[in-house]
Order: structure tokens, then sequence, then C-alpha cells
């Protein structure tokens, strides 16, 4: 276990396994904007949870385990190895590489209750942890696996539903029938280093969006509408960097601190942030079509992508802000809000036009976070109803 007394910070390690989401990102950006529809659109949000789930419950291992150790460098590094292989089989997943990435996940989070189990054999409590955890992965083992041999929406079903028994088995503790659920005392976390991993994996999500603007950008079109492309991209790309760190962002391990419970944070956490991301990551597919076609009249699916983006990236963020100061701020629903009301608008006009819709809203909210704070003194994380 992770000594108490020991650095919080994070390791090179962790900075290395984080290098392969780097390429699951982009991949899942990318595929998502091929023959654009709602199933595509299903399967990447899946593909995207399933990815994210393989990273939160990895960085919750480095946190409650000591990271120093070389049995625990040598499960992230096996991780790291099956995370890549589920990312080699993403632009496939729905097609014929269906059985390695599901059956690549179901050995990340097997293998590693299988690996901890009896290297913690000499603590109790913390190896019934490990096998509640195990329990709950083989559940969602059975949905993974089948669906990877079925096609179409009936895979889309039973990876949804995998998807559903791992994320509900986290938030209730992992209760398991004659050995009840993780006890509180065992789910605290360490405010400085868990925090600091989210920051990362934010800014891996934003480093998707600056390799598509890097990479989707020519000079095929007139040169102003490429450039005006490009300037709308990266200013959108600053400022959910800017309002995802105003504040909330910066006060983080604060605000775990200040908790009555650590582990309330830990509960809610991963879900806000796949939220933030999975906007980051719909934002990033929006650059590729606008970049890709700035001109023209904007097809109901694009908009959808160009506005639903921001749209998402501000419901999470309303969300994480209220796990750290238990409000939320008018800003980040009347964004919500005005993204809606642009619609209608940009829905005649070309796609550079909805992106710089969807800039100047979330120009907006940052510039009212600047305001609300501006000449007060910092505001301190409040502990969570």
């Amino acid at each position: 276990m992770r000594d108490p007394e020991n650095p919080r910070r994070v390791t090179l390690l962790e900075l290395f396994f984080d290098l392969v989401y780097v390429v699951a990102l982009a991949l899942i950006s990318r595929g998502m904007v091929d023959q654009l529809d709602w199933h595509r659109a299903a399967q990447a949000l899946i593909l995207l949870a399933a990815v994210w789930w393989t990273w939160a419950i990895t960085t919750l291992v480095t946190d409650l385990y000591n990271p120093e150790r070389n049995e625990i460098k040598l499960l992230i590094t096996a991780v790291m190895f099956g995370a890549l292989l589920m990312t080699t089989a993403i632009p496939e997943a729905f097609g014929a590489r269906g059985i390695v990435f599901a059956a690549t996940y179901v050995a990340i989070h097997l293998g590693r209750g299988l690996f901890l189990m009896p290297i913690v054999r000499h603590e109790r409590q913390t190896q019934r942890r490990a096998a509640r955890i195990f329990v709950w992965f083989a559940v969602s083992a059975v949905p993974w696996i089948v669906g990877a041999y079925v096609s179409g929406d009936a895979r889309i079903v039973c990876w949804s539903i995998a998807l559903a028994v791992d994320y509900l088995g986290f938030r209730l503790a992992y209760p398991v029938p004659g050995l009840g659920v993780v006890p509180e005392q065992q789910r605290n976390v360490t405010a400085e280093h868990l925090s600091e991993r989210y920051q990362q994996f934010f800014i891996i999500a934003l480093g998707d969006a600056i390799l598509t603007i890097g990479t989707m950008f020519s000079m095929e079109h007139n040169e102003a509408e490429n450039i005006g492309a490009f300037a709308v991209a990266f200013l959108t790309t600053l400022l959910l960097w800017r309002i995802y760190v105003h504040k909330s962002g910066q006060l983080l391990p604060q605000a775990i601190q200040a908790a009555q419970s650590p582990s309330k944070f830990l509960v809610t956490a991963p879900y806000t942030h796949l939220l933030m991301i999975a906007g980051v990551v719909v934002t990033a597919s929006g650059f590729h079509l606008v970049l890709h076609e700035p001109t023209g009249r904007t097809p109901p699916a694009w908009l959808a992508v160009i506005l639903g983006g921001p749209a998402l990236f501000l419901t999470g963020r309303a969300s994480f802000e209220y796990e750290v100061f238990s409000r939320v701020s008018l800003s980040r629903p009347g964004g919500v809000l005005a993204l809606l009301c642009v619609a209608p608008a940009v829905l005649f006009l070309a796609p550079l036009y909805a992106a710089l819709g969807a800039m100047l809203v979330l120009a907006g909210v940052a510039y009212a976070d600047f305001r609300r704070s501006r000449g007060k003194p910092p505001e301190m994380p409040a502990p969570p109803h």
C-alpha cells in the first residue's frame, strides 16, 4: 500500500502510461466523423467510456498502492500494453476486431485483480477489496465477450450493458454477497496525486484537439477561410482550457482535502471528467469537419457535433464546479442554452460560422468567470453535500 509519508507526486511511469491515450482519443474523435450518424456517435461514446475506464481504474490503483514498488510498476506496464492493444482495435472495434477490443478490456481488469490478490494476501482487507472489484468485472465480462460475437445494434446493446455494470459497480462501492461493500476507510484518496492525474488527462484530451488542428489545416480552400477556421479552432481549444482551470481546476486538491469524506470525490470525479473529456473529443471531431470543409451549408449532423461538443463540456464543467464549490455558476447552463439558441441560426450558414458561434459562447462563459472573480478574495472550496 502507499505509505502516507511517501511523495504524492505523479511518477514518470504514469506519464509514460498516458501516451497510449493520446492515440486512443485521436482515433475515437476521427472515427466519429466518418459516415457521421447516431450509430457512429453511440459507438464513439462506448469506445471512449471503455478507454476512459481503463485509465481511471489504473489511476486509482496508483493512488491506493505504492507506484514505486516493482510489482505496481509491472502492473502499470502490463495495463499499458493492453491499452495500446485496445487502441489498435478502435478503428474496427465494431467490425472485424471487436473480439480484440473486448477481450483486451476484460483481460486488463480481470488480470489486475488476479495479479493484486496474491501480492496483498497478508493484508486481508486489501485483498477483499481487490476480490470485490474482480467479481464485478467478471460479471461485466460476459456481455463484453458476447457483444464481440454479434454485430450492429446487438453489439452496441451488449457493450452498453457491460459498461453500465462497470460504472455502477464503482458507484455502489462494489457490493458482493458475503463481503459487503468496500469500506469507507479503504476509499480515501491522495488529494495531490489524484487531482494532478485528472488534470493531466484533461490536457491529453486538449492535445487531441491540437493534433486535429495541426494535421487537418491545409490551403486547399480559400486562404482567408482556412486561416479563419484555424484561428477559431485554436481559440476554442484555448477557451476550453481556460474554463476548465478557472478556480475549480486549480482548487481540486484543496477541495478533496476540505471534504469531510474524500471518498465522495473518488465516487464522482470519474463521471464529471468523462463528460468534460467527451465534450473535448466531440469538439475535436468538429474541428476535423470545419477544417476539412469550412464553406457551404452546415448539415444537421455536423451542427450537432460542432455545437454539441462545447455543450457537453459545459455540462460536465457545471458538475465539476458543484463538486468543488457545491454550487453552479449561471454561466454554465447559460452557455448550454446559448448554444441551443445559436443552432437554428447557423444551420443555414457555413460550418465556419457554426464553429465561430460556439467559440463566442465559450468566450462569454470565460468572460463571466473573469468578471465574477475579478477584485474578489480567492474563493475556497466548499465541502460537498
